[in-house]
């Protein structure tokens, strides 16, 4: 009963984060949209920094604008762990250092699988890095 759980987890997870086999072209044409909302989003927020923040550090808001047009809520939430990791209890585990940034952005690119449990995140190949590096940059901010 344990490994048909687990399979439907894994399943699941896939499917909800979007680990599936590409069906033509409106998966590009979605990735394509997803794309270009988080870049236009990231655009707007810059435009409106009110000078409070350091200039080479982005906005929380913009980690949030981020997230919020990609699924990233689909598995995980700030604080309750779904199918991943809790965002606070990633914020803990790791340091704000660029090392850490440029790991875990290349990991949400990528994808991955072991540092969490069995579950493997979903590659987001279509995410642009400085825009991977704001979510994690936002993430690593909500440490409690």
């Amino acid at each position: 009963m344990k490994k048909v759980f687990l399979v439907l987890s894994i399943c699941a997870a896939l499917s909800a984060c979007g680990g599936g086999a590409k069906q033509g072209n409106s998966d590009s044409t979605a990735a394509a949209n997803q794309t270009a909302k988080a870049s236009e989003s990231s655009v707007d927020t810059n435009a409106n920094k009110t000078g409070v923040e350091d200039s080479g550090a982005p906005s929380s808001a913009a980690g949030a604008k981020l997230m919020a047009a990609s699924d990233c809520n689909t598995c995980h939430k700030i604080d309750t762990k779904v199918i991943g990791p809790a965002f606070n209890d990633v914020a803990k585990k790791y340091p704000d250092t660029e090392a850490n940034i440029d790991t875990l952005a290349n990991k949400v690119i990528k994808g991955g699988q072991g540092n969490w449990g069995n579950i493997p995140m979903a590659p987001h190949p279509t995410l642009a890095l400085a825009d991977a590096k704001t979510i994690v940059k936002y993430i690593l901010s909500l440490k409690k």
